[in-house]
C-alpha cells in the first residue's frame, strides 16, 4: 500500500450521511469499517470485508461514527468574554455594546490563543471542519493570527476577513475607534485571499470574504465586498435578521427589510452564506431557496440572546441549505457542535411537533448540511473520494446506557457527548477524548492569562 493509510475497524454503528431521499443519513452499517489512504476516504463497508491492516489501526468496538460536523458560524475570539456580567441578560445590540469597549483591547497574541482554545473545543465535541467570523482588528491583529492556530490545531477552516466600517458617529453600532477605512478593508481582503485560499478539493484552508452585518458597514462595501469575492471565487458571509432590533434598523436605516437589502447589494447566490435569519418573513425564505442563498443555524446563541426561533422547518422544506454555528463563545459560552444539533432538534419540536426536526435531519443539517453551506463537496459524508473527517463517540458510558435501541439517535437524545476521536484529514486530533496537537495544560494557561490581561484592561478587577 502506497501513502499514510488509517483503518478503523469494528464500529458498533457508522452513519456514511449520503444523500438519500429515503434516509436523511445514507447507509448505517453496523461492524462497520472504513479505509483512508493519505486524508482520503477509499472504502467503508463491513469490517469482513475492508482491508485487515494499515500504517494506522484504530479499534472502534462500542462506538458510533458519524462524519465530522461542520460549523458554519463562530466568533472565537469571544471566548475570552464569556459570562461578563454587564452582558449577561442584554439582548443583541445591548449585548454588543457592551462588550465591543473589551475588544477594543484585543491583540494578536489574543485572536492566536483565543482560536486555538475555540478550534480545540471543537474537536473535542466531533467538529472536524469550522469557519470564523473575525471582523474586528484592533492593535496589529490580523486573519493570520486565527490561521495560524488552526493550523496549529490541526482544524480544517475557513477564514472569514471580516469589517466593520461604519461607527456610532455615523450611525453604526461600534465605537469608531473599532472601524477601518473602507479601501484598507478592501487592500487586506485581496492579500489574505491571495495569500491563503485554497481552493483545491480537501482543502484545509480557505478564505471567505464577511462584512459583520448591515449595521456596521456601508452599502458601497457590500457591494465591493461581492465584486471582489466573485472575482476569486470565494465565499461571502455575514449576519442578517437576527433579530427584531436588527428589523427595525434595516428598515429605518435602508427603507427595505433584509433580503430586499441584501437582493440590491448583490448577496443572494450559491457562494453565500447567512447567519442566524432568525426574523425572515416568507417572502426572504423564498428568495433564500430560488438563489440557493445558505443560513447557518444557531439555535444556542439566539435562545442565549433572546432573538427568537429560526423557522428552520419552513427553510429546509423550501430547499434552502442549512448547516450549524454554535456562533460568538460569549453569545453562546459554548462551543459542543453535539449540543447544537440536539438544541436545534428540541427548539423546532417545542414550536411545532414531536417530528418536527428528527434526530437524523439535525445530524444530517450538522454534517452534510454544513459541508453544503460552505460550498464543499469533499466533507460531510464517509464516502469513497471524501475527506477522511470523522467523529467517533463512545457508547459503552453512562451517557448511552440504555440507548442500544438506536445508537445514532442517542448521540441527540441522551445529552452531548465528547467525541472520543476526531480526525482530520486522515490524522487523529483527540484520541481517546485527548487533543493530541497541543498541550492542554500550556493551552488553558496562555488563554487565562489573555483572559485576565482583558479584564485588566478593561478594569472588570
Amino acid at each position: 500500500m502506497n501513502g499514510s493509510t488509517l483503518l478503523l475497524k469494528n464500529a458498533d454503528l457508522l452513519c456514511t450521511m449520503t444523500l438519500s431521499k429515503t434516509n436523511f443519513v445514507g447507509e448505517e452499517i453496523t461492524e462497520a469499517s472504513l479505509f483512508a489512504r493519505n486524508g482520503v476516504i477509499e472504502q467503508v463497508g463491513k469490517t469482513c470485508d475492508l482491508p485487515k491492516t494499515a500504517d494506522h489501526v484504530i479499534d472502534l468496538q462500542g462506538h458510533v461514527v458519524i462524519p465530522g460536523m461542520v460549523n458554519t458560524h463562530h466568533h472565537m475570539f469571544q471566548n475570552l468574554t464569556r459570562a461578563v456580567p454587564a452582558a449577561q441578560n442584554a439582548p443583541l445590540f445591548g449585548w454588543l455594546q457592551t462588550l465591543y469597549p473589551i475588544w477594543c483591547h484585543l491583540g494578536p497574541e489574543h485572536i492566536y490563543w483565543s482560536n486555538a482554545l475555540g478550534m480545540a473545543e471543537l474537536a473535542l465535541t466531533g467538529c472536524t471542519t469550522s469557519s470564523d467570523h473575525l471582523y474586528l482588528f484592533p492593535n496589529g491583529a490580523r486573519l493570520d493570527d486565527s490561521i495560524a492556530a488552526a493550523n496549529d490545531i490541526g482544524m480544517r477552516f475557513h477564514g472569514t476577513r471580516g469589517s466593520m466600517s461604519i461607527g456610532e458617529t455615523q450611525g453604526g453600532l461600534p465605537p469608531d475607534r473599532l472601524t477601518e477605512d473602507e479601501p484598507a478593508i478592501l487592500k487586506d481582503c485581496q492579500r489574505v485571499i491571495e495569500m491563503y485560499h485554497n481552493a483545491e478539493r480537501h482543502a484545509m484552508q480557505r478564505v471567505a470574504l464577511a462584512p459583520c452585518s448591515p449595521f456596521s458597514v456601508s452599502i458601497d462595501l457590500m457591494s465591493e465586498t461581492a465584486k471582489m469575492a466573485r472575482a476569486y471565487k470565494v465565499g461571502l458571509h455575514t449576519h442578517l435578521a437576527e433579530n427584531v432590533e436588527d428589523i427595525d434598523y434595516s428598515l429605518n436605516s435602508f427603507g427595505m427589510r433584509p433580503g430586499e437589502y441584501i437582493e440590491a447589494v448583490g448577496w443572494v447566490g450559491h457562494d453565500v452564506w447567512h447567519a442566524h435569519c432568525v426574523q425572515l418573513d416568507k417572502d426572504e425564505i423564498d428568495l433564500f431557496a430560488r438563489t440557493d442563498t445558505g443560513i447557518a443555524h444557531c439555535p444556542c446563541s439566539n435562545m442565549r440572546l433572546a432573538s427568537g426561533i429560526a423557522p428552520i422547518r419552513e427553510m429546509l422544506d423550501a430547499g434552502i441549505n442549512i448547516g450549524l454555528g454554535v456562533d460568538g463563545s460569549a453569545s453562546n459560552d459554548s462551543g459542543h457542535m453535539l449540543n447544537e444539533a440536539r438544541q436545534a432538534m428540541l427548539l423546532q419540536r417545542v414550536m411545532k411537533t414531536g417530528d418536527a426536526l428528527t434526530a437524523r435531519q439535525s445530524l444530517a443539517v450538522a454534517t452534510r448540511g454544513g459541508a453544503a453551506v460552505l460550498g464543499r463537496d469533499d466533507i460531510g459524508q464517509l464516502s469513497p473520494g471524501f475527506a477522511a473527517d470523522i467523529a467517533a463517540f463512545d457508547c459503552r458510558g453512562i451517557d448511552f446506557a440504555g440507548a442500544a435501541w438506536d445508537l445514532l439517535a442517542g448521540l441527540l437524545f441522551c445529552g452531548s457527548s465528547k467525541a472520543n476521536y476526531t480526525i482530520i484529514n486522515g490524522k487523529v486530533i483527540v484520541d481517546q477524548g485527548q487533543l493530541v496537537t497541543m498541550d492542554m495544560p500550556k493551552l488553558l494557561e496562555n488563554h487565562r492569562a489573555m483572559t485576565a490581561d482583558l479584564m485588566r484592561k478593561a478594569q472588570w478587577t
